[in-house]
């Protein structure tokens, strides 16, 4: 056999073509789909076979696939996921992504049409969030690997080449964000050698903020303890509340001790669309470097996250190596300089720019704004039944589109328990964490799906379970019905 290619590349079409439209289909109907199964141990067991040594039939896969994957990924299309901020992806990308997967184009770097498409991209998301022509950036799988790199270029300002050559040995960098951050940011600094005790996180204020005077103490303190502060790093949207640190001040205090300025956005930073929510992120297009995903509430099918960094020279010191087989050229294919690869930790990359660049093409930031408040004013919704319900408690007023409630006489166990038995019934998926030390039921309104009767559904549900609980007579439980799709 010499090549992989079909040698009837007719069967191979109308697959493709079933493909196509059975996903349209399944993204057409999902509301009348569970939110998410369990995937039952038989089917679990048939992923532990051994490596194939000969072929199977394309068709025979396609049916595996519907069978034993499909019914058992994620749920975050559904419009009633609403545990964790994952975006609900939309059509657009999805053909994107095989128009990617078509032309299979490694974007690491040299001079073709994916290079200048990520380009634009990084110019339109510089443009969204307030950062200035010629701003530096680089796709990546998500804001994890964002805030790495983010981390990185903070520690190019501090060390420079020495810190490439020597390492970090004997710098004692600290760097600061708060309590509520991220566990990614604690992991870069692990990851980059640091050490997470080097990461000061900073107590919270009323608002779930980073408390702006502890903060000034703390790099007082570390400085008279002949330790070398580096980096602060602000929050826009917590995974916890939604809430946004006071950039503003973070960046003021930054640049009285000449430090980097950094802001987490994975979510939040997109609230800079929407007319109505843009105070919230007031002072974001003055940091050193934002890192945010497009796979949020930009609803780009995964992955895709995104680093903007304000100092570009800073930025292509921070990765770029100088290699005889990677070399630029001022003509020919080895042109385009700088190359992605210049940018981050990837040479191997794939055409991510491309979901990205059709889906905002096609929906604009009017679109994605819409998305936006429409999440927003949702989680208003949930927190107003919340407030209103007998047994239910609002542990924190939501900033955004995250709403935190507690079940009066219920014990962590049992609401732990709730939110399983919600889940594994296939009706919603809320999420769980601690709001000061109490497990709470986290809605996290993401899915441009979502709609009022999906909000008012959940609470209904929650009550109405409460009621069996307590011996009282209810009506039976809702079935997943099929509602309009929500207008955004």
């Amino acid at each position: 056999m010499s090549t992989l290619d079909p040698t009837d590349w007719s069967s191979l079409r109308a697959l493709g073509h079933q493909m196509l439209d059975d996903m349209l289909d399944h993204l057409s109907s999902i509301r009348t789909q569970p939110v998410w199964q369990k995937m039952p141990e038989e089917v679990r067991q048939g992923f532990t076979a051994p490596l194939p040594t000969t072929g199977t039939a394309p068709e025979a896969l396609y049916e595996r696939f519907q069978a034993d994957i499909q019914p058992y990924i994620t749920g975050n299309l559904h419009p009633r996921f609403m545990g964790w901020v994952h975006g609900g992806g939309n059509p657009v990308s999805m053909l994107a992504e095989l128009l990617a997967g078509a032309m299979n184009a490694n974007c690491g770097g040299r001079d073709h049409a994916g290079i200048a498409v990520e380009r634009q991209v990084i110019a339109w998301a510089a443009q969204m969030l307030g950062m200035p022509d010629g701003t530096s950036g680089v796709l990546l799988t998500g804001s994890s690997m964002a805030n790495f790199c983010a981390l990185l270029c903070a520690r190019q300002k501090a060390l420079g080449e020495a810190g490439h050559e020597a390492g970090i040995s004997g710098t004692n960098l600290v760097a600061y964000a708060s309590a509520g951050v991220h566990r990614c940011v604690t992991g870069a600094m692990d990851m980059a050698g640091l050490g997470r005790s080097a990461l000061r996180k900073i107590p919270l204020d009323a608002q779930m903020r980073m408390d702006m005077e502890a903060l000034r103490a703390a790099i007082a303190a570390d400085k008279a303890a002949g330790l070398t502060p580096f980096l602060i790093a602000g929050t826009a949207g917590s995974v916890d509340t939604g809430a946004f640190d006071d950039l503003i001040e973070a960046r003021r205090i930054a640049d009285e001790h000449g430090l980097w300025f950094h802001v987490d956005g994975a979510f939040g930073a997109l609230a800079a669309l929407s007319p109505a929510k843009r105070h919230l992120v007031e002072g974001l297009g003055a940091a050193d470097s934002i890192a945010f995903d497009f796979h949020k509430w930009a609803q780009v099918t995964y992955s895709c996250g995104c680093l903007l960094v304000r100092d570009a020279t800073i930025h292509n010191a921070s990765f770029a190596q100088a290699t005889s087989y990677l070399a630029a050229a001022p003509r020919g294919l080895a042109g385009g300089f700088p190359w992605p690869c210049d940018l981050g930790p990837d040479l191997s990359r794939g055409f991510s720019a491309l979901k990205v660049w059709m889906s905002l093409s096609a929906y604009g930031t009017e679109g994605l704004a819409g998305v936006v408040e429409t999440s927003c004013a949702l989680a208003q919704r949930l927190a107003a039944h919340v407030l209103a319900a007998p047994r239910l408690t609002l542990l924190s007023p939501p900033a955004l589109n995250i709403v935190c409630f507690a079940i009066e006489g219920y014990s962590d166990q049992q609401l732990t328990d709730l939110v399983a038995d919600l889940q594994e019934d296939g009706l919603f998926a809320p999420s769980t964490t601690s709001i000061a030390g109490r497990i709470a039921i986290r809605c996290a309104i993401v899915n441009h799906r979502t709609n009022e009767a999906d909000i008012d559904a959940l609470v209904e549900e929650i009550l109405r379970r409460l009621s069996l609980a307590a011996g009282r007579p209810t009506a039976a439980a809702p079935q997943v019905p099929t509602l309009p799709c929500a207008k955004t």
